[in-house]
């Protein structure tokens, strides 16, 4: 990454996430890209969030009133998203696999959103490749990984991380080994 000088932390973050979109190879829409560069500034003024049990506050939002309803679902959206793209050993922590952060996040956005073009339905289905710009924000250099080859494998195996997949091929790269999905292999009879 190159070294960013910018005069708002608006302006900032906004060229840091370009700069992982463009590292992942991912052009994300204008709104999405915008929450995500939002999403990191309301966040990184409340280190307290890692210490949520997402699953309760997902668990405890169906007592909730409509509007509270949704603000919850998006705060469980945002910290597994967050969780997933910068924090992923979180989830080695808790004894969980990434892609259970990955479902729930996913099934947060979508269950707020009113229609399939809005911007909560896009955030759900575009959850993976969120993870992977924020993933490329925290990694020291391309030719240092942050996954190691078992890492890198079940999160694209698990959640069809491009960013993963790309990593995989990285650790391949010089041998015959080719990834492949335990679905491929394993065909019930």
């Amino acid at each position: 990454m190159s070294i960013l000088t910018h005069s708002t932390s608006t302006a900032l973050w906004h060229s840091i996430v370009h700069d992982a979109e463009k590292s992942c190879a991912i052009a994300l829409k204008e709104d999405i890209e915008s929450y995500l560069v939002f999403l990191l500034m309301r966040y990184t003024t409340k280190p307290e969030f890692i210490k949520h049990v997402i699953a309760l506050d997902f668990l405890e939002n169906i007592q909730h009133t409509q509007k509270q309803h949704g603000l919850v679902l998006q705060e469980v959206g945002d910290t597994c998203l967050l969780f997933t793209g910068l924090y992923p050993k979180i989830a080695e922590k808790r004894l969980v696999k990434l892609s259970y952060f990955v479902n729930l996040g996913q099934a947060a956005y979508v269950r707020i959103s009113k229609k399939s073009n809005d911007l909560y339905y896009s955030l759900g289905k575009q959850f993976v490749c969120l993870m992977d710009v924020l993933q490329s924000i925290r990694q020291y250099s391309k030719e240092y990984p942050d996954l190691l080859p078992l890492q890198a494998y079940e999160q694209w195996n698990d959640t069809g991380s491009q960013r993963a997949f790309s990593i995989l091929q990285q650790y391949t790269h010089h041998s015959a080994a080719i990834p492949t999905l335990i679905d491929d292999i394993i065909k019930p009879s």
